[in-house]
C-alpha cells in the first residue's frame, strides 16, 4: 500500500491545490452555517445530496434516516468498493448562534470543525476526483451519515452498512479535527439512563421519606467510588443530572444518565455489572430504579500492520508527517465490529470540539486533503488489487 500511495501522490498535479484547500474551508463554513443537531440532520442532507448531483454521481438519494448515497463508479464493477463517510450532526441545538470568528490561521465556530470540516472533505474528494476526471480501479460510496453524536447510537452508519452491504470491503471514515491521527480501534460505549420513583412529599411535614433525588445522588456517589482499570483502558462518565419539582417537595422522580467505555467488550461488562448491582443495592420497598439502555456501540479493532492504516500512515508521510494510532468511538466502529477494515483519519488540526468556541487551524487543510485523496486512491486500487489476486488463487 505504501508505494500505491507514493505512486499517486508523484502521478498528481498538486499544482493549484491551495487555492482547492480554499474552497474546501469555504465549504466547510457553509456547512457549518446549516444548523443539524442529532436526529435533526435534514437541511444538511439535503445540502450534501445537491453536491453530490452537481458532481453528477450515481444513485444519489437520501434514507430513512437522512443519510446521503452517491456512488463514483470504478474501472472494476465486479469488486467490493470503498465506502468514504463523514457524520453530518452535531452536539448543538438547532438555536445555537452559529457565528464564525476568524483569527490569523484560525476559525472559531460551533460545529466547524466536528464535523462541518469532515463533511466538506467529503465533498471536496468528490469535487477533485471528478473535476479531475479521475476513475478509482473500483467502486467509492460516499456517504454522509446521521446520528453519530451523542443518543443517537452511530443509527445512521448502522443503516449505512445495512443498506449496502458486500457492496464495499473497506472503509475510510471523516473526522474535521483528527489530522495526522488514524483511529484503527473502535472502543465499546455502554450509555444507560437510570432512573428513581418515589412516592415524594413535603419536605417538613414528611422529612425521612424516600427521595428520588437523594436516591439517585447517592447512587451516584457510589458509581464515583468505583475504580476501573487502567489498562484495559476503561472509564465512566455521569453526563447528566435531573430530577424534583420543588426546593421544598420530596422528589418522585430523578435521573442520570452514564457513559461507560472501555478497549475491551467484556471489561466494560465487568463495569457495566457493578453499576446494575450498584442499582440493585440501592433499592427499597420506597425507592423504585429503572435502568434503561440509551447507547451501545460496538468494539472493534484493525492490526496496526494491515495495509488500510499502513496507507494511511504512508499518506501522512507524504507530508512530512509521522501519523500517531489512536482508538476511539467514531462511526468506524461498526464496520470495524463486523470484521471489515477501517479507519478514522482527520482533515485538519483545531480545538475545543462540542464548545461553542472551537476552532479549526487552516494551514493543515491542504495537507489533510492530499491525504485523503492519495490514500482513497491507493486503497481503491488495493482493494481491485485483493480482488484479482483472490480470483486469480
Amino acid at each position: 500500500m505504501k508505494q500505491l500511495v507514493q505512486a499517486f501522490y508523484r502521478r498528481l498535479d498538486w499544482s493549484n491545490f491551495q487555492n482547492f484547500a480554499g474552497w474546501v474551508i469555504e465549504e466547510g463554513i457553509r456547512l457549518q452555517q446549516i444548523p443539524a443537531p442529532t436526529f435533526q440532520e435534514q437541511a444538511r442532507a439535503a445540502y450534501v445530496a445537491a453536491r453530490f448531483r452537481e458532481q453528477q454521481l450515481q444513485e444519489v438519494h437520501i434514507d430513512a434516516q437522512h443519510n446521503v448515497y452517491g456512488l463514483l463508479p470504478g474501472a472494476q464493477r465486479s469488486v467490493p468498493g470503498l465506502l468514504v463517510t463523514a457524520h453530518t450532526d452535531t452536539v448543538f441545538a438547532a438555536d445555537t448562534p452559529l457565528t464564525i470568528r476568524r483569527e490569523g490561521e484560525q476559525i472559531y465556530g460551533p460545529g466547524l470543525g466536528d464535523n462541518s470540516m469532515g463533511v466538506a472533505g467529503l465533498i471536496g474528494l468528490v469535487t477533485f476526483l471528478r473535476e479531475e476526471s479521475i476513475q478509482p480501479a473500483c467502486d467509492i460510496w460516499f456517504v454522509a451519515t446521521t446520528c453519530e453524536e451523542g443518543l443517537g447510537d452511530l443509527k445512521g452508519m448502522r443503516a449505512a452498512c445495512d443498506a449496502l452491504q458486500k457492496r464495499f470491503g473497506a472503509v475510510i471514515n471523516l473526522e474535521g479535527l483528527a489530522y495526522g491521527h488514524i483511529y484503527h480501534a473502535g472502543i465499546a460505549v455502554h450509555r444507560l439512563h437510570i432512573t428513581a420513583q418515589a412516592d415524594g412529599g413535603h419536605s417538613w411535614l414528611h422529612f425521612g421519606r424516600a427521595s428520588a433525588v437523594h436516591g439517585i445522588v447517592a447512587l451516584a456517589a457510589q458509581i464515583c467510588r468505583l475504580t476501573p482499570p487502567a489498562s484495559p483502558r476503561t472509564t465512566y462518565n455521569i453526563g447528566m443530572v435531573e430530577g424534583g419539582h420543588g426546593i421544598n417537595a420530596i422528589a418522585t422522580d430523578a435521573g442520570l444518565w452514564l457513559d461507560l467505555r472501555s478497549e475491551q467488550q467484556p471489561e466494560l461488562f465487568k463495569l457495566r455489572d457493578r453499576v446494575l448491582l450498584l442499582v440493585k443495592q440501592q433499592e427499597s420497598t420506597d425507592l423504585r430504579f429503572k435502568v434503561e439502555v440509551v447507547g451501545d456501540r460496538p468494539a472493534g479493532y484493525l492490526s496496526a500492520r494491515h495495509s488500510l492504516v499502513q496507507g494511511a500512515l504512508a499518506a501522512l508521510e507524504q507530508e512530512g508527517l509521522r501519523g500517531s494510532l489512536e482508538t476511539g468511538s467514531t462511526d468506524a466502529n461498526v464496520p470495524l465490529s463486523a470484521g471489515i477494515p477501517a479507519i478514522t483519519v482527520g482533515i485538519t488540526r483545531g480545538g475545543n470540539a462540542h464548545r461553542l468556541d472551537e476552532y479549526i487551524e487552516t494551514r493543515p487543510v491542504a495537507e489533510g486533503m492530499r491525504q485523503l485523496i492519495t490514500l482513497t486512491l491507493a486503497a481503491a486500487r488495493a482493494q481491485a488489487d485483493q480482488a484479482d489476486t483472490s480470483a486469480a488463487d
